[in-house]
């Protein structure tokens, strides 16, 4: 199982646009091969912060993934409206 933490910072004026934007994402990823957990946060004390928690059965699920049209176009759009690069960090279970 491959766990996946990833953060995302909007630029404070698109907040609401990034939420939308990343919503498009839970209900299609939810439904691919391999997709065990897929979840959005946005923190309370700093809504321009999202994470996401993802675990996937493999690293292939994951790569297949990040590969699918809805994650590409999503991706590309999503850059203009953030404050700094995603911060994205893959997690094996060790204990």
């Amino acid at each position: 199982m491959v766990r996946v933490l990833a953060k995302v910072v909007a630029l404070p004026e698109q907040v609401a646009s990034v939420k939308a934007l990343l919503l498009t994402l839970v209900e299609p990823t939810r439904q691919e091969p391999g997709c065990i957990r897929y979840e959005l946060w946005q923190n309370e004390n700093d809504p321009t912060n999202f994470n996401w928690v993802e675990e996937w059965e493999s690293r292939e699920a994951l790569e297949s993934h990040l590969n699918t049209p809805h994650f590409k176009t999503t991706n590309a759009n999503l850059s203009v409206l953030l404050a700094t690069d995603p911060v994205i960090g893959l997690y094996q279970l060790v204990a």
